[in-house]
């Protein structure tokens, strides 16, 4: 059925809102509550993909498809996320489909602003900002460092920009025909599948539109190690992208792994001069500069955030540019 022909005389098109979890007993129900609470002047189905999961995850989901007959529950034995992407999609009814993620929260406008965007730019995919949101003093932390040029670097979905074509978006919302074209989600690549996705769309000919006006909540890693596991995992698969497409490589890719390599012959050599050749020491100049970039961005980025979180702050930033280019560099 195409797109055309599922539009209704009145009203706006259907739409389905597919999603994979996995151990999202925290958010799942708040998350598709939002969904089904829409104002969305048509017809709308969730469709969400469960992986194997060591909480009450399965439950809820069960629960709230017990509760919305418009709410469908699909396995996805795998766990991984472009694996239960393509489930959930397999089992949307309709045509524009719109992606949603159990660590993220839709203003209740959302489906209305993408779907119209969608029917009057002619675009592949549209979305908005990533808009995170910690509540713990160090998920704070997390969350301002995903929103910062100098933290996350300078994606428009990250830190804003002008409304129009862009690289890639937060979640989004696509048309099937589009996925169809170019295969879904690539399934090799269990993270970073959504940049992937894009660019191959991209390369199709086709448009990613970005509206910076339209913010999605995140709730962002709130512990230490959820948040590093989180970016290592991230930058390596990062690397993966690079090595299947090279021309997708770009200074805000290589910055990270770049400073961790900077660091640690600085710190190497530094050490070595403080036994052999003292001109050695100056190789501390590269750790001991970036630690004072780290301490300045963190003082302006932080300002408005409460004290927990700001002395924090810099922590989370080193966290996530070592993470991940460490993920990268041993992918």
């Amino acid at each position: 059925m195409s797109e055309e022909s599922t539009m209704p005389v009145t009203g706006m098109p259907p739409v389905s809102v597919f999603m994979t979890v996995r151990n999202e007993e925290r958010d799942l129900a708040d998350c598709v509550e939002r969904i089904l609470d829409q104002d969305y002047a048509g017809e709308l189905e969730v469709v969400v993909a469960v992986g194997p999961s060591e909480d009450r995850t399965r439950e809820i989901a069960d629960a709230l498809a017990a509760e919305h007959p418009t709410v469908t529950v699909v396995d996805n034995p795998t766990g991984l996320t472009p694996h239960g992407l393509n489930a959930a999609i397999a089992a949307a009814r309709h045509d524009f489909l719109v992606r949603a993620d159990g660590h993220a929260l839709f203003p209740s406008h959302y489906l209305t602003a993408v779907v119209t965007a969608l029917m009057e730019t002619g675009a592949a995919n549209v979305g908005g900002c990533m808009a995170p949101h910690g509540t713990t003093p160090f998920g704070r932390a997390v969350a301002r460092t995903m929103s910062s040029r100098f933290g996350i670097g300078g994606a428009a979905f990250h830190t804003g920009g002008a409304p129009g074509p862009q690289l890639t978006v937060y979640l989004g919302a696509f048309r099937r025909s589009a996925l169809e074209k170019v295969g879904g989600y690539d399934e090799h690549f269990v993270r970073a599948q959504d940049w992937e996705l894009n660019h191959r769309l991209r390369e199709a000919g086709e448009t990613i539109w970005f509206l910076p006006d339209l913010a999605v909540t995140y709730h962002p890693r709130e512990t230490w190690k959820a948040f590093a596991t989180q970016q290592y995992r991230t930058g390596g698969w990062r690397r993966r992208v690079i090595r299947r497409h090279p021309e997708t490589a770009s200074v805000r890719y290589l910055a990270p792994p770049t400073v961790v390599v900077a660091s640690a012959l600085g710190l190497v050599a530094g050490i070595l001069g403080l036994f052999t050749t003292p001109w050695l020491l100056l190789g501390l100049l590269a750790p001991v500069a970036y630690l004072v970039g780290v301490t300045a961005a963190s003082l302006w980025e932080g300002r408005d955030l409460d004290a927990a979180a700001r002395v924090r702050l810099p922590v989370a930033m080193v966290t996530m540019h070592f993470a991940w280019g460490l993920g990268f560099l041993l992918s």
